[in-house]
């Protein structure tokens, strides 16, 4: 198991308990390492500032008595941002609708890089609806090849995240 695997199964548990989903945990660099956490509230919230440094403390706290990373390393705590990775299925499912940037690790239907609007999972595939220039085509690519997927529009992640996770009348899920 990778370190990023090892310290997101540690720390996931901690973090749901005080209302958070990790998205994605990356262990970076040689020398200077830097655990990049990266979180978002449970409910649907705006991640804050103030939510960033509890997530912090309580992250800190956790390795502290742990020590998974031998050596110094630099936290980051996170939120996704704008350009939200797309790490796991229910990712694909809950931003269907959206534009996305995704790479695959091989090549799939002669290419490997991929824009378009997310249709969601169908089975272990993901769907997207080509937005580059090749014609109006769906592509049916295999989970388990994706390397990397981000959300790519950032007028639809905001639109989405003023209304997501709320019910018909507004209130929150």
């Amino acid at each position: 198991m990778e370190a990023g695997a090892r310290i997101e199964e540690l720390i996931a548990p901690s973090l749901e308990h005080v209302g958070f989903r990790v998205v994605r945990v990356r262990l970076t660099g040689g020398g200077r390492r830097t655990l990049q956490v990266m979180a978002e509230p449970c409910d649907g919230r705006a991640m804050t500032v103030d939510h960033c440094a509890e997530l912090s403390r309580t992250v800190s706290a956790l390795l502290d008595i742990e020590d998974p990373i031998p050596g110094p390393y630099m936290l980051e705590v996170s939120s996704p941002g704008l350009d939200r990775p797309l790490v796991r299925r229910e990712d694909f499912e809950r931003f269907s609708g959206l534009d996305v940037r995704l790479e695959t690790r091989r090549a799939n239907a002669g290419r490997r890089r991929y824009r378009g609007r997310l249709l969601g999972l169908v089975g272990d595939h993901v769907r997207i609806f080509s937005l580059d220039g090749v014609g109006e085509k769906v592509f049916e690519i295999p989970f388990d090849d994706i390397a990397s997927a981000k959300l790519a529009s950032a007028d639809g992640l905001v639109e989405a995240g003023s209304t997501r996770g709320q019910d018909d009348d507004g209130n929150s899920e």
